[in-house]
């Protein structure tokens, strides 16, 4: 499998990139593409991988503009990091840290104090934040060093234990339109001789779960997001960088038998499996003791071809994690991890429904939903 670009070219790298340009302490610029800028703002659209964006240039004119600037003028995206999901992604923003170290490796993983299923997205069931992940944010460090930090987003986000492991550090700001928080991004931008600035919009990612990445609903939701970066952009104070990115791609899987495989109703996938994790594209398979051998043979002869499945030290030893993994991380990890690698959808229809009927899905290492833009513009 094509790891993601760990320590050069992953969304881990991006803040302390920026971070290590406005003189943070211990941060180190690996995207070494980029120029550092006194005022820095990262907005992050949800859902909307490099493909996804070159596809449609029609719905996302201005973006589509900015293109050739990504990666800092070299036109190339970054990688998102495994699994290409909103909880580990998000992680890896806010910390500068790469999943085996942040220990969000997944949807949902066991939590090995516990022996149950960590939805790390939702946090169910409740875990005490800062021992799930006790690293400081880049933020947090930013804000420390002087630096003027601020998170614009819903007001939904405001406490959730996903922003206060991830993205906590300054001051939230909660707006509900996207306009305001547009706004609002660019006056904080503007309060600091130093910024760090982020702000966030949801709503390619659920258009494109419900409906399609190539659905009217998903292309409205583009265009409107497209209008929100441009309006954001014409507003930056004067030595500004803004960088527009996202999460994850995404990639729809048609609703059959040969494309999507139930594991509830697969005896052979399911035999010495004691919890199923991640997502359908993304999965941590947790085996029952002395069956973790056992269960990856049978993986790799059931979806050998339509998978990349290892097991948990040669998906480590592959860097799908990052060169980093923590000991209390190592077991959150799937005794046996597979990763789709063609249209396909590894579903489980009576233990997540709703997860199961989603068109749009994401989470594994294809170039639809591992490349991410990073566009850019300058004042």
């Amino acid at each position: 499998a094509p790891a993601p670009e760990y320590g050069s070219g992953s969304l881990a790298d991006l803040l302390p990139t920026l971070a290590a340009g406005l003189g943070v302490p211990d941060m180190r610029a690996t995207i070494h593409e980029l120029t550092p800028a006194d005022r820095n703002c990262v907005f992050l659209i949800d859902g909307l991988g490099w493909e996804q964006l070159r596809a449609h240039p029609e719905d996302a004119p201005f973006m589509t503009s900015l293109l050739a600037t990504s990666r800092g003028g070299t036109g190339r995206p970054l990688t998102a990091g495994y699994p290409a999901t909103t909880a580990t992604s998000l992680a890896s923003v806010g910390t500068g840290l790469p999943p085996g170290a942040h220990g969000l490796p997944g949807y949902t993983v066991r939590n090995p104090d516990t022996g149950e299923l960590m939805n790390q997205l939702r946090w169910q069931p409740w875990t005490q934040p800062g021992v799930w992940q006790p690293y400081p944010t880049v933020f947090q460090r930013a804000h420390e060093a002087g630096v003027h930090a601020a998170q614009v987003s819903s007001p939904t986000f405001q406490n959730t234990p996903l922003t206060r492991i991830a993205l906590s550090g300054g001051t939230f700001l909660g707006r509900l339109t996207g306009e305001d928080r547009m706004d609002l991004a660019a006056e904080q931008l503007a309060a600091g001789d130093r910024s760090l600035v982020y702000t966030y919009f949801a709503e390619v990612d659920g258009a494109g779960h419900r409906f399609g990445v190539d659905s009217d609903t998903w292309r409205g939701q583009l265009m409107y997001a497209d209008r929100l970066a441009q309006r954001l952009a014409e507003q930056l104070p004067p030595r500004s960088a803004l960088y527009i990115t996202a999460d994850h791609g995404m990639i729809d899987v048609p609703f059959d038998e040969q494309h999507r495989i139930d594991f509830d109703e697969d005896w052979e996938l399911s035999a010495g499996v004691a919890l199923l994790g991640g997502e359908g594209r993304a999965r941590h398979v947790y085996a029952v003791p002395g069956a973790a051998n056992d269960v990856l043979t049978c993986w790799r002869e059931v979806l050998g071809e339509q998978f990349w499945v290892a097991s948990r030290d040669e998906a480590i030893a592959a860097g799908w994690f990052g060169s980093q993994i923590d000991e209390r991380v190592y077991g959150r990890i799937g005794d046996v991890v597979a990763a789709a690698r063609d249209d396909v959808l590894l579903i489980a229809s009576e233990r997540e429904p709703k997860e199961s009927a989603m068109v749009g899905n994401h989470g594994s290492m294809t170039p639809a939903e591992q490349l991410v833009p990073l566009l850019e513009v300058r004042s």
